[in-house]
This record gives structure tokens, sequence and C-alpha cells, in this order.
């Protein structure tokens, strides 16, 4: 995965044309784009955030440079960080509660793009115990994953996400973690706020009641969206017709290494990113005496 944001101009041949075809994005009004998103940040007093090129460009990305969607995008996931202090604030990775959801390795990125250039994730969704684990750590700990590793990545602005939800001995109380209310700021933040594309979302060793959950998931979903959800009950082979073995550990039959040593790997990686990440609580929609301005 890249470490610097400062080779997102540097597009392969077949990047810059996956770009023009699918995102909208031309190299001859990138720049202009880029701008009129910042100066557009700028006049909205309420939203404390960053205005680096690389971190607005994910947005346009995201929203195929439909100026007016990734406006409301951008507002969207800076609301989602003031009203969601559950999910954002107090993000130290050394705080006890984080370090136990590092340890158990809830949320794995593969270190390896799959063949269409996708990151691939695996969420590991019942290995935490409900009586003793919040889900709301179970999510914060997620998503300091997913920024991390997004953060400075061409590859996943381009191609986006694709999802493995792991549901081996999901119980009943995993269920009741998940509220109607949960469930839909949970599809909101994946739908209307972050500056990514989930492409594909697979629930695999699901047990025989799964719908009853993944239906108040579906309520809350576009259409679009829903057409993304597969289910797979047990058995990895319907997954491994959509991912290689060769990029996934040796737990879901792969070859590239083991859950052990992707959960150690991503644990370093965000205490190591400690400084940023106690810093990074700052940036939210803030309130003002002025007026917002509206997407326009």
């Amino acid at each position: 995965m890249s470490n610097e944001s400062d080779d997102y101009w540097s597009l392969t041949d077949a990047e810059r044309e996956y770009a023009a075809l699918n995102l909208n994005e031309h190299e001859h009004d990138r720049e202009k784009n880029i701008s009129e998103m910042r100066q557009w940040i700028l006049e909205n007093k309420d939203l404390h955030t960053r205005t680096d090129d690389f971190y607005i460009l994910r947005f346009l990305r995201g929203c195929k440079f439909d100026m007016k969607k990734a406006k409301t995008k951008f507002r969207n996931y800076h609301e989602l960080r003031a009203t969601v202090p559950e999910w954002f604030a107090n993000r130290d990775p050394l705080l006890p509660e984080l370090q136990e959801m590092f340890q158990m390795g809830v949320f794995l990125p593969l270190r390896k793009f799959d063949h269409e250039g996708r990151l691939v994730v695996i969420i590991r969704a019942s290995v935490h115990d409900p009586s003793k684990h919040k889900q709301s750590n179970v999510f914060k700990a997620g998503k300091m994953i997913l920024e991390l590793a997004s953060r400075y990545s061409k590859e996943v602005s381009l191609y986006g996400v694709f999802a493995i939800f792991d549901l081996d001995a999901v119980t009943l109380g995993h269920a009741l973690q998940l509220p109607p209310a949960v469930i839909k700021r949970a599809v909101h933040s994946w739908q209307s706020c972050y500056p990514m594309r989930t492409n594909s979302m697979e629930f695999i060793n699901a047990p025989v009641y799964v719908n009853f959950v993944l239906n108040v998931f579906r309520k809350f979903m576009t259409p679009k969206m829903k057409s993304r959800v597969h289910v797979h009950t047990r058995g990895l082979k319907n997954l491994h017709k959509k991912i290689s073995p060769n990029i996934l550990p040796l737990e879901y039959g792969g070859t590239d290494g083991t859950v052990k040593e992707l959960t150690e790997y991503w644990k370093t990686r965000v205490e190591n990113d400690r400084e940023w990440f106690i810093e990074d609580e700052k940036y939210k929609m803030i309130s003002t005496d002025n007026n917002s301005i509206k997407p326009s």
C-alpha cells in the first residue's frame, strides 16, 4: 500500500483510463475541481477540517466528481464525526478498550489489493464477546484501521473496498448489540459519509437466521447497495470465485500469511500513528453563529 500521498497524481495509463471512464476524473480539470471544493470548505465556517489536495480528491472520487454530491458527503462525514463521539472521540490506540479490539483483530484489511485493485477487508463481526465488549468500540477500532489503510492510498480512492463479513460463531448477543438505530447509522456512514465506495459486501459463515438481521440493514440501503450484498453459508468456494486465495490469510483458505500476522501488523501500524489519531479528533463539524452554506 502507498505510504505517501504525493503520488496520487501519478496514475498509470490503466488507472488514468479507469478514472476517466468510471469516476469522471480528467486531468485537465482535476485541480480546478479540487480548488473549487477547497474554496467551498473555507466558506463553510462550521467545517473544521483538513484541506489538503488528496483529502479533498478522495471525496471527489468517491462521488464520481459530482460536485454537489461530494459537498454533501463531505458535510455528512464531518457531521458524523461531531455527532457520534462513541465512534470518533477518545481514539488513543493505547486505551485498554481499543487495545482489546486490536488484539482480537476485529477489522483486518489485507496487505495486497485484489485483481480489480480494491482494498479487501475482513470484518470479524463475532470475534468479540458481547457481554464484555461495547459494539461502539468495535466500530471505533474498525474505522481507525480503515482510515489508516486508505489515508494515503490512491488505489482505495480509485477502486474502492471489497468487504468480507465473517459471521462464524455469531450469537444472539451479537445481534442484540445492533438495534435498528445503530444499524441505520452504520449504513448511513457507508453510503453517505465515507469518501470511498463499498463495491461488494460478502457475508460468509452465515447462520440460517442471518437474513432476519440483514433485512434490517437492507431496509436502510439504497437499491444499489442492496445489490452488492451477498450471503454465503459454510464453505469458502464462492468467496474464492471473487477473491484469489493468493491474497487471503491461511484461515480463509489462502496462502498470504495468517490472521495472527495480520492482527499484529495492523495493531502495530495503528499504535505507530497514535499522535495522528489523537490530533485528528479535532476535525469535525463545529457549532457557529453563522449560517452554514449548503452544497450548491
